[in-house]
């Protein structure tokens, strides 16, 4: 596969959630299952910096750096070789590019919008504070964190390992196939969150079957620092059974 993008993902800001394993029944594309951790089903509300994007190894003048509020699941696709690839689905992606959310619905059908965004990020000795806010549905909505400003790994088997360690990106189109792409980064290191704030109506922003998550606290939240990553050029699967969510 070729190189379609590169760029930097920074200072990502993850708030999982746990629902049924039912409410992602309509989003979730053919050949696929649910990838759950410990038997729990989460969606990822994800704010974070997009910098220094490259297409095809050009850079976009004004769409090389951006903000992404996005919310998304996990889910495996075996291949017939038995081979197990873990990536993400997005219900729907929030840029304030509207180039970039115009080429990636008309040409991927990946759920892009283009609204107002904007973030701040600012480290002290003492802390680290890292926020993302959006309009959209006549209010405001608002993801930040405070946190260690120290770096840390990634612990192996954990719960963050398992949030941030999918490297494919699956998407439902309307005639029935998954388009897929893999995303190629390093191993992240996330720091310690203290505290959190998120204000968000996830009913007017995803619908009606993510209502309850508004004012919900989220099972766990975490930042990471990212890294650069390169997304290569996509792929239409071939249409097998739907198989059941894995439990």
């Amino acid at each position: 596969m070729s190189t379609f993008l590169t760029a930097e993902w920074r200072k990502l800001i993850m708030a999982q959630y746990e629902v049924a394993t039912a409410t992602l029944a309509p989003w979730l594309p053919s050949s696929l299952e649910l990838d759950l951790y410990q038997n729990r089903c989460y969606v990822s509300l994800v704010g974070f910096l997009f910098d220094c994007v490259r297409v095809k190894g050009l850079p976009i003048p004004f769409h090389t750096r951006f903000e992404e509020i996005n919310l998304r699941f996990y889910v495996i696709r075996t291949d017939p070789d038995g081979t197990r690839r873990r990536g993400v689905v997005f219900i729907r992606e929030f840029v304030p590019r509207r180039a970039i959310a115009f080429v990636a619905r008309q040409f991927y059908e990946e759920p892009y919008l283009a609204i107002p965004t904007s973030h701040s990020i600012d480290t002290t000795a003492n802390s680290l504070n890292v926020s993302y806010s959006w309009r959209h549905a006549h209010r405001s909505h608002s993801l930040s964190v405070q946190a260690d400003p120290i770096p840390q790994a990634i612990l192996e088997g954990s719960e963050e390992e398992f949030i941030t360690e999918h490297y494919w990106g699956y998407t439902k189109r309307t005639d029935g196939s998954t388009s897929a792409y893999e995303v190629r980064h390093p191993h992240w290191q996330t720091y310690e969150v203290q505290r959190h704030e998120i204000d968000v109506d996830f009913k007017a922003l995803y619908g009606p079957s993510f209502a309850s998550l508004t004012g919900q606290p989220p099972n766990s939240i975490l930042l990471a620092e990212g890294s650069p990553v390169t997304v290569l050029s996509g792929s239409t699967l071939p249409l097998r059974p739907q198989p059941n969510s894995r439990v």
